[in-house]
């Protein structure tokens, strides 16, 4: 019986790859850096959140630039799980869903104070 003899599946990281300890260091120090992030895999949703992102920073006259992170192991450092997401200086203040460019806006002005 071929059942019982199965070899149990090795368990890689969350990302689907095997992580080392030093890619998931290089994940958490780019976590806690300042500025605004796009996370997600680069589709079309994405690119509207970065867009809108974009918008919302040129009306509060903030000189920010955004970084678009595609990497699924810094991806899952931040814990998030559903992507397009938004980072602003190191803290996750949406996820799941493209934001207006006045709900980035808001978003970003709570943060910021």
């Amino acid at each position: 019986m071929g059942l019982f003899n199965k070899k149990k599946a090795e368990k890689n990281c969350c990302c689907g790859s095997s992580c080392t300890p030093e890619k998931m260091e290089q994940a958490e120090t780019v976590k806690t850096a300042a500025g605004v992030k796009v996370l997600g895999s680069g589709c079309a949703k994405c690119h509207a959140l970065e867009d809108a992102a974009k918008a919302a920073l040129e009306e509060l006259n903030m000189d920010t630039t955004i970084d678009h992170v595609t990497d699924f192991a810094q991806i899952a450092a931040y814990g998030v799980m559903t992507t397009p997401a938004l980072v602003v200086d190191g803290k996750v203040v949406s996820y799941g869903k493209v934001l207006k460019k006045d709900e980035v806006k808001a978003l970003i002005q709570k943060v910021r104070g």
